[in-house]
């Protein structure tokens, strides 16, 4: 019988489906295996499923052996696995596209309200009992309907907040894109834009780029400087995308208004990150698919691409 290692618990969904026709070992803990724990776990596997904090590199693969035939990334982001290395061995990678679109569309949206709108000052303001009465020059934030709103890779989350904040807020849309989106622009009226002039217009930035050579460091110390004093930005993307250093600054300096980030660089942000300390920044931890339509989806996907590869099948989401 094929054996499976599985990197963390993940929704019933799928993983029922994998242990009905496979030996299949799940890792237990709340944190992620230690690598030296995770290349003695997968010894002997015919198949891998992963996640963004598990590096899949071509030792893992051998320590795995010559037997593993695919891995599947529970993630639409798959840049924890070195896909040249699996290609090289014969070794299918998929991933889970599609899965979190919306559940991922709504909390860039959460975000942009919880960043515009002084929510972390104000939530401190009332858990430290500090709410006596009401203030016309507290709290004081952005709005957004008819802004226009800036969207970094029009993917499927960048049309679908697209969608949301079009439709909901009346707001203009700019994007950029390795490609020009006719049908965003018709629904939308959206225009595509370099990236320059998408921050200098845009009142709220978000973000929706894969983490490529380069895209990593895209937004710094320059692109933050063009941006509006009132603006905002969103990442929803992957932490490295943006130059934190450069974002403290522009958040301490006030040459943006205010951030709000599900992905930072690393994860979990470390305890003395200054960005903790920015009252304008509003963090959450990589809550962007936590959903259960979501991750019940994603955990299907996942088992999906596993049983296709073990049946000598191409998987059906395979990586680009």
């Amino acid at each position: 019988m094929a054996k499976i290692f599985v990197t963390r618990r993940i929704p019933s969904s799928g993983l029922e489906r994998l242990q009905t026709q496979f030996e299949v070992k799940v890792w237990e803990r709340d944190d992620p295996p230690p690598r030296e724990i995770l290349l003695e776990q997968v010894r002997g596997c015919d198949a891998l499923l992963t996640m963004l904090s598990d590096r899949v590199d071509g030792e893992l693969m051998d320590a795995a052996g010559k037997q593993l035939r695919g891995i599947a990334n529970f993630a639409v982001g798959y840049n924890n696995i070195d896909v040249t290395a699996a290609t090289q061995r014969g070794i299918a990678v998929g991933n889970t596209p599609g899965a979190l679109t919306d559940a991922t569309a709504d909390i860039a949206v959460a975000l942009m309200l919880a960043a515009g709108r002084c929510f972390r000052t104000a939530i401190q303001n009332v858990d430290q009992l500090g709410w006596r009465n009401w203030e016309p020059m507290q709290f004081l934030g952005q709005e957004f309907g008819g802004k226009t709103l800036g969207i970094v890779g029009m993917g499927r989350i960048g049309a679908a907040v697209a969608k949301r904040l079009h439709f909901g807020w009346d707001m203009k849309v700019v994007y950029t894109s390795r490609s020009t989106k006719p049908e965003m622009e018709a629904l939308f009226g959206a225009r595509r834009v370099s990236l320059d002039d998408l921050l200098t217009e845009s009142d709220v930035v978000s973000l929706h780029t894969s983490l490529q050579p380069e895209t990593r460091g895209l937004i710094g110390e320059r692109e933050l400087r063009l941006m509006k004093q009132s603006a905002i930005l969103i990442n929803t993307s992957r932490g490295e995308v943006i130059h934190q250093t450069a974002l403290n600054g522009a958040l301490l300096n006030g040459t943006i208004f205010a951030a709000g980030l599900d992905v930072t660089d690393p994860e979990p942000l470390p305890s003395d990150s200054p960005l903790r300390q920015r009252e304008n920044c509003v963090i959450l931890p990589h809550i962007g698919s936590a959903t259960h339509i979501a991750r019940n989806r994603m955990s299907n996907i996942a088992a999906e691409n596993i049983i296709a590869a073990l049946s000598g099948r191409g998987m059906p989401y395979p990586v680009a």
